[in-house]
C-alpha cells in the first residue's frame, strides 16, 4: 500500500514539474516577445516622425537635413530633397515605395498593432506569473 501512495505521488510531482517547465517556457517566449516589440516601437514612431516632417515639407522647396544610421554606431548625414515619396523596409528583406500619405497610414496602423501586442503579451505575463 505505502508503494502505491509513493508511485502516484511521484506522479503527481512529475506532472507538477512538467506544468511548471512549460510555465517557464511561455514565459520566456512571451518576454523575448516584449523585448522585441519595445524595440519596435521606437523605430516606427521615428519613422512616423520623419514622414510626417517630410509631408510638412513636401510643398517646399527646404531640403531636410539629417543624419542616419548606416551601421552600429555608424552615422551617415544626408541632404533629403522635398518629395512625395519614402521607402519603408516592411521585414524579410522587403522595402517598398510609398506616397507620404499611405506610408503614415501604414507606419500609424503598426504603430497601433505593435503598442496592442505589447498591452497584450504584458498582461499575459501578468497571468503567468
Amino acid at each position: 500500500m505505502a508503494k502505491e501512495d509513493n508511485a502516484s505521488a511521484q506522479d503527481v510531482i512529475k506532472r507538477l514539474d512538467e506544468q511548471l517547465n512549460k510555465y517557464k517556457f511561455m514565459e520566456v517566449h512571451l518576454q523575448a516577445r516584449r523585448k522585441k516589440l519595445k524595440s519596435q516601437i521606437p523605430d516606427i514612431k521615428s519613422s512616423l516622425q520623419i514622414v510626417k516632417e517630410m509631408k510638412t515639407r513636401k510643398d517646399t522647396s527646404e531640403v531636410i537635413e539629417t543624419r542616419f544610421l548606416l551601421s552600429d554606431q555608424v552615422y551617415m548625414q544626408a541632404n533629403i530633397p522635398p518629395t512625395d515619396r519614402v521607402c519603408l523596409w516592411l521585414g524579410a528583406n522587403v522595402m517598398l515605395e510609398y506616397g507620404l500619405e499611405d506610408a503614415e497610414g501604414l507606419l500609424s496602423k503598426n504603430l497601433g498593432n505593435a503598442t496592442k501586442n505589447l498591452t497584450q503579451v504584458e498582461h499575459d505575463l501578468d497571468f503567468l506569473r
